[in-house]
């Protein structure tokens, strides 16, 4: 199809600045001004003007909404509101196209459950009989369908599933008012990061991949393909600056949304909660269709979305060719970003990072990084009687890898004082029990450690 050369052309991009796993297709790009280096000036678009549009949403169903509308041509989102977009669009008799993946989770973390502070709960296997508050029809709602099933309950009778906004759910654990919250990506780490809530239960105990993605119209697409690839070589433009130095984009993220920094960077970070990956996994394209199924399950749609047909790697892989980048072999690739480190405190390669800790230093650039959570808290005794201030401190779950809060941390002090970090309690005293050693908190752990100088 011809372009007239004094044409301008429209991109209109929707974005969830919130939904921090959305910064690669979304926040960085319009902040970085990134699409304008990839659009292209050549060809069939040699002189004409391009008109880019940004509107910021805290979901993906007004997003959706206004790609339906035909006032948005691109938007981010996770995978259960990137199949209701597909849905929505095939009801209104159009298509949209999932184009790839921006940031997510093959084993499913970045969703989670929270409680209030004070709760007794220490894990899912508590919340018999409770109220769950999620917002429904969200890739948290499917993940905590799945944790349910998983313990063998029945999700009608044994609890008490409800409808809440994580900006209606924040207020009401703070009041008490909800036994316990589950939500997606920034908010169990959020809460419990802002003080008033605990995390109890991480999407990969359930197993079920997540992640968000971008989609186009595909009306558009087929218009425009090479704007689509230019979008998509913006967002690994995105990604590659992000992996280069998160410290200073994980500080840009919380200057326009006003998600702290430290919680930012324990996504995006080396070994972060997510990888931030543009290929399709077998594992994400299983997400949208397990996402399908789920909906219809929830009688959110009644539609089938052929998955094959609504998923496409032609542009991303065209991206990545137009990059110098191997898309096979990024496709094979599950690991986290890597760790490329110094012990901070010895010098040396940091070689296993099974039970590597990093510590965030107020007015430093980058985060320090150690080979043991033992190190570190030795390290966070000294910078303190320095007169520093300790930001964030970092742990890696021993089991799972999942990056912590080290606060928030649970620890298992072998004999020879090498510190241990878990996410929950039980999965510390099923550690010390096999292993053996001495189940801790954090203060517990710190006091240990100083003590043992």
């Amino acid at each position: 199809m011809g372009i007239s050369h004094a044409e301008t052309i429209r991109v209109a991009v929707g974005t969830q600045d919130t939904t921090i796993n959305c910064a690669t297709g979304g926040l960085l790009i319009r902040q970085l001004k990134l699409l304008e280096q990839f659009l292209p000036h050549d060809g069939k678009y040699k002189d004409v003007t391009y008109d880019i549009q940004w509107k910021n949403f805290t979901s993906g169903a007004p997003l959706t909404n206004e790609m339906v509308a035909g006032k948005l041509d691109f938007g981010a989102m996770a995978d259960f509101p990137g199949s209701l977009n597909g849905v929505a669009f095939r009801k209104a008799g159009r298509r949209s196209l999932f184009i790839g993946v921006l940031s997510g989770s093959t084993k499913g973390s970045g969703n989670g459950i929270v409680v209030p502070l004070n709760s007794p709960a220490e894990s899912i296997a508590d919340l018999k009989g409770k109220t769950i508050s999620v917002p429904f029809a969200s890739t948290s709602h499917g993940m905590l369908l799945r944790a349910i099933e998983a313990q063998g309950w029945d999700p009608e009778t044994d609890v008490n599933i409800i409808t809440q906004a994580p900006e209606v759910a924040g207020p009401a654990l703070q009041a008490n008012k909800t036994e316990a919250h589950a939500d997606f990506v920034p908010f169990a780490e959020l809460f419990p990061w802002r003080g008033f809530a605990r995390k109890i239960f991480d999407g990969s105990q359930a197993g079920a991949p997540t992640f968000h993605g971008a989609l186009v119209d595909d009306d558009y697409a087929q218009k425009y393909p090479e704007i689509v690839t230019a979008y998509l070589r913006a967002a690994l433009e995105a990604d590659r600056l992000i992996a280069e130095d998160p410290e200073k984009y994980s500080e840009l993220i919380e200057k326009v949304t006003g998600i702290e920094a430290e919680v930012v960077y324990l996504f995006h970070g080396p070994l972060g909660l997510q990888t931030r990956d543009l290929t399709w996994k077998p594992e994400y394209r299983q997400a949208v269709a397990t996402s399908i199924e789920t909906l219809k399950h929830l009688k959110r749609t009644d539609s089938d979305l052929d998955v094959d047909q609504f998923v496409t790697d032609k542009f991303i892989r065209a991206a990545f060719a137009q990059s110098g980048r191997d898309y096979e072999t990024q496709l094979k690739d599950y690991g986290q970003l890597a760790l490329k480190a110094k012990d901070a405190t010895t010098g040396a390669a940091i070689t296993d990072v099974s039970r590597v800790a990093q510590i965030w230093v107020r007015d430093e650039p980058q985060v320090r990084q150690y080979s043991s959570p033992e190190s570190a808290l030795r390290a966070v005794a000294a910078l303190e009687k320095e007169g520093k201030t300790i930001r964030v401190v970092y742990a890696q779950d021993r089991e799972s890898g999942i990056k912590l809060f080290a606060s928030q941390a649970w620890f298992v002090r072998s004999r020879d004082g090498g510190l241990s970090a878990f996410l929950l309690k039980d999965r510390a005293e099923k550690w010390s029990t096999k292993h053996g050693g001495q189940v801790l908190d954090y203060a517990g752990a710190r006091d240990a450690v100083i003590a043992s100088r």
